[in-house]
């Protein structure tokens, strides 16, 4: 009895915890398409995105803070680091480091665990940049669990 009480505490614990720490996977197409985690802090959430494009790929970190929402629409907006890797158009490979920021719209819909968002990612890269802001508007679909 005893095992099986302290089995059913545990299981309830894991279960708040599992549900106190949303998560959401999924794509976000912009200027390639990436895949998408995001992970839950109370309001706000860090979103990590794998993207690729047609000459590399980058890795992208972004903590959004939420600005206004209910739980179910949410305007949210957020500073982040961006890591590239790519094939330069004179044929070098480079690498990229850049500072990102991030601002959008999401809409977790009530009756599936579906996320939908639009937001805007503008990279300033510290490498081979030239002074050249990148910035990409994406639309992302998300599973949430």
């Amino acid at each position: 009895m005893k095992r099986i009480l302290i089995l059913l505490v545990a299981a309830l614990g894991i279960s708040i915890a599992a549900n106190a720490q949303s998560r959401a996977l999924g794509l976000r197409a912009g200027y390639g398409g990436e895949l998408s985690y995001q992970h839950s802090f109370g309001s706000n959430f860090a979103e990590f995105d794998l993207g690729w494009f047609s000459r590399g790929f980058d890795i992208v970190g972004i903590y959004d803070f939420v600005i206004t929402g209910n739980g179910q629409v949410n305007l949210y907006a957020g500073p982040g680091a961006q890591l590239g890797f790519y094939n330069h158009y004179d044929g070098d490979a480079r690498v990229n480091v850049g500072i990102a920021g991030q601002l959008g719209v999401e809409w977790n819909i009530p009756s599936i665990p579906l996320q939908l968002s639009v937001d805007w990612r503008p990279v300033y890269f510290l490498m081979h940049n030239d002074g050249f802001w990148y910035d990409s508007v994406g639309l992302g679909i998300r599973y949430r669990f």
